[in-house]
């Protein structure tokens, strides 16, 4: 007994002692990593193609044993997808600054009439703030998640950029389904008004007025506010079925099919936000008047006469047009006697 336990204590300091020998066996023969397999793994983590085994987990690529197009995914994500967003985005934002520097404002024609007439109703403007709020919040928290490593931890750290993102993630995932439902309520609604008519040639020809200075007739929507229209639909609706597959992996897609969906997902998204900063500009900052279609839903006549003198025309010829006093009244506001007085008088 005294014996055995005497080996049993040699044993136990023994084995340590043969590990330090081993590991410093395999020093001298050039073996620095604790598993020599790992140089298998690299090798087969280099195939091109995925390897397939056998797995008694039974779903969709659960016998891949290794994914090599993760990290081509990972590669593009990091070596393109962030280098494209930011060289557009930058270029948008550039041309947009230099119009405003360049050109300025662009004012209504003569100043306004004091005569005003709907343009969209009730339901069409909300539908447009609902899907244009959704759309900037998805917008946002999409690009926090794709600009975040490279921009956001530098500025805020590690642990406020976690909680950032993961906020963003749950609430992109969540708002994302209702982007799709207000994009076909705005389909419907406008779609009648966005097919091609003539004069929109005409339009796209001169530039939508950029070039010369004589004015391009139109009708409720130019060709430029139908192209934007277009490629919102379209690119919307890319961007939520693709999203839909991201968000709900379980129609039995695979690893492939996710992937391509990320990235149809992401581009699709930065083209969109591209072209929509120009249509935020043009009906904000760059042209007078555009904005109140939306806010209140009237414009004023000249304004309609300027930049959609068909319409105009029509509405003058159905006698559509309210005075300001009258649309004041319509939105509950005192009128202003004085200026009255002295229009009336003028």
């Amino acid at each position: 007994m005294k014996f055995l336990s005497i080996f049993a204590l040699l044993l136990f300091v023994a084995t340590p002692l043969a590990g330090f020998a081993a590991e410093d066996d395999k020093v001298h023969q050039g073996i620095f990593v604790e598993n020599p397999g790992t140089d298998l793994w690299r090798d087969v983590r280099q195939r091109n193609f995925a390897m397939e085994g056998s797995s008694q987990v039974k779903s969709v690529d659960s016998n891949i044993l290794i994914n090599p197009q993760g990290d081509e995914w990972a590669r593009f994500r990091v070596g393109v997808l962030v280098r494209f967003a930011s060289i557009t985005l930058v270029i948008i934002t550039g041309l947009l600054l230099l119009h405003y520097v360049t050109g300025g404002r662009m004012k209504i024609e003569g100043g306004r009439s004091g005569r005003v007439l709907l343009r969209f109703s009730d339901f069409e403007r909300v539908a447009h703030w609902t899907l244009a709020i959704i759309f900037l919040f998805l917008a946002i928290t999409g690009l926090m998640l794709l600009f975040g490593r490279p921009v956001l931890i530098p500025l805020f750290g590690h642990e406020l950029f976690s909680l950032l993102a993961s906020a963003s993630k749950e609430g992109h995932n969540l708002i994302g389904p209702i982007f799709l439902v207000s994009l076909v309520l705005v389909l419907v609604r406008f779609v009648t008004r966005n097919i091609y008519a003539s004069g929109d040639l005409n339009w796209l020809l001169k530039g939508g007025g950029l070039f010369g200075r004589s004015h391009v007739s139109s009708g409720f929507f130019n060709l430029g506010e139908k192209a934007w229209y277009w490629i919102l639909i379209l690119a919307g609706l890319v961007i939520s079925v693709s999203g839909v597959i991201l968000v709900m992996p379980n129609f039995g897609q695979g690893r492939e099919i996710m992937e391509m969906s990320h990235k149809v997902h992401s581009i699709a998204a930065i083209v969109l936000i591209a072209v929509s900063m120009g249509h935020i500009y043009l009906a904000t900052a760059g042209t007078e008047g555009t904005l109140e279609g939306m806010k209140t839903g009237y414009v004023d006549l000249k304004w309609a006469e300027t930049h959609h003198d068909q319409w105009a025309q029509e509405c003058q010829d159905k006698n559509l047009t309210i005075s300001s006093e009258e649309f004041a009244r319509l939105q509950g506001k005192a009128v202003d006697k004085s200026s009255t007085v002295a229009k009336e008088q003028g």
